[in-house]
């Protein structure tokens, strides 16, 4: 299979503080990889490592093969320009939508489109009406977003990237801000696009999300992959009692028998 995201001993240190401590990570095309952990884990941290929202204090981010950033005398440095077509492959949907309040929904999915891809605006029309369908909100493109739910911003939101044609897609615990009920309309968006085929890299405590949709499962604890492996593998047999103590705090989450 196609590897599309590859990271080699990433570290990231803000000051003392090193959040991560050599991650290595390898996704391929299709794959949907979940990230678990308690808050401080470094989950958030390593995605916005992969698409250089932070950058990385050492180690390699590799995306369909190719280093990001170039290497001289021993020290990488990051050219602004190729970071930002690197985003344009490697989309992300965040806790918060970040929506423009004074634009309308489908405006919202055009203006990366315009402004980053330089598409017309037609074929930008064309191409957010057509992601707005897919996460089932065609009829919502003339509303502004005081109009629409929680959960219908959320989906605007992962329209907006999906917009962009990203190649994998990253998801920063995109239903925590949510309401309870909204969770589920969030989720099986998420869903359809992994049946799709969609690559994905997701942040989330939702763990019967995690249980059905992933393919794998890597658990994070104090800035390193404690434990890795497909979903029954980590959430039915876990094998450190991090994990355990961890499956303990979501007493809620029942496994299907």
């Amino acid at each position: 299979m196609i590897e599309l995201v590859r990271t080699e001993n990433l570290h990231k240190r803000f000051g003392e503080l090193e959040v991560l401590k050599g991650i290595d990570l390898s996704v391929s095309e299709g794959e949907t990889v979940v990230l678990l952990g308690s808050s401080g884990s470094g989950k958030s941290t390593l995605l916005r490592c992969i698409n250089f929202m932070e950058t990385p204090s050492s180690g390699r981010v590799f995306i369909r093969g190719e280093a990001v950033g170039t290497e001289r005398a021993g020290k990488l440095t990051y050219n602004q320009a190729d970071l930002c077509q690197l985003r344009t492959k490697v989309g992300m949907v965040f806790q918060h939508f970040n929506l423009f309040p004074h634009m309308t929904v489908l405006q919202n999915v055009m203006e990366g489109q315009l402004t980053v891809l330089k598409r017309s605006r037609k074929e930008a029309g064309e191409k957010s009406l057509a992601q707005l369908d897919r996460v089932g909100l065609a009829d919502k493109a003339g509303e502004y977003p005081s109009r629409l739910s929680g959960g219908q911003k959320q989906r605007v939101a992962i329209a907006r990237a999906l917009a962009m044609d990203p190649r994998v897609m990253l998801f920063d615990e995109v239903t925590s801000a949510l309401d309870p009920e909204l969770v589920g309309e969030v989720l099986k968006t998420m869903r359809q696009l992994a049946l799709e085929g969609m690559t994905m890299i997701c942040v989330t405590h939702e763990l019967g999300f995690a249980y059905h949709v992933a393919n794998r499962v890597l658990f994070l604890n104090d800035g390193a992959i404690h434990e890795e492996g497909n979903p029954q593998q980590v959430l039915r047999n876990p094998q450190t009692q991090r994990m355990r103590e961890f499956l303990e705090g979501h007493s809620l989450f029942k496994l299907p028998d």
